[in-house]
This record gives structure tokens, C-alpha cells and sequence, in this order.
């Protein structure tokens, strides 16, 4: 299991690697995984331009999530690409924390 924790403006999100299910928590809310998120529908047009003008847009880009980190081997390698990924967004990796050991500030 890996976690990291995010900055975006004032907010903090920590995210968690376990296997291959990825779960989201806001600072004081409860863990959730991707399909309870809000996603803004501009910023799946931005990352996935077809999924437009598309009903189901929300849920194809949500699938394309999941398969995206399916393909990964480790954890560790589903979690650079959750950090690449957010880095896109302006959500800043704080805190990196692996397998129980204390967490590390990434610089």
C-alpha cells in the first residue's frame, strides 16, 4: 500500500494505492474511490478531447482511469502516474508514505 498526500490551493487530498484499487480522501471526509469523485466535465475535455460531446462522458473517462492503472505492474508505478498525472492539474505531491513506514516529503 502507498499513499501520498496532494496540495491544491488550500485543500489537501490524499490518495491511496492498494493492489490495483486507488481510493480518495479530502481532508476530514471520508475515503472514496474514483467513482465518487466530482470531475470537472472542462477537464476531461482538456485530457480527453472525443469524450466532448459525449453523454456518457463522465463514465468513459472515469473507465480510462481505471484502465490506465491497470496496466501498471506495482504500485509504486501506478503511483509516479497518479502524481504526473495531478501535477497537470496544479495539485502539488506533498507527502509520499510506503507500506506502513513514515512518510517522506517529496521535494
Amino acid at each position: 500500500m502507498i499513499g501520498a498526500i496532494f496540495q491544491f490551493g488550500g485543500d489537501h487530498v490524499e490518495v491511496i494505492v492498494n493492489g490495483n484499487s486507488i481510493y480518495f480522501r479530502e481532508a476530514g471526509g471520508a475515503q472514496s474511490t474514483i467513482d465518487g469523485l466530482k470531475l470537472s466535465k472542462a477537464g476531461v475535455e482538456k485530457e480527453f478531447p472525443d469524450l466532448k460531446n459525449d453523454l456518457n462522458w463522465r463514465k468513459k473517462a472515469i473507465q480510462r482511469f481505471k484502465d490506465n492503472v491497470r496496466a501498471f505492474k506495482t504500485e509504486k508505478e501506478s503511483m509516479d502516474y497518479i502524481i504526473d498525472d495531478l501535477k497537470k492539474y496544479g495539485y502539488q505531491a506533498k507527502f509520499i508514505q510506503m507500506s506502513g513506514f513514515r512518510p517522506q516529503k517529496i521535494s
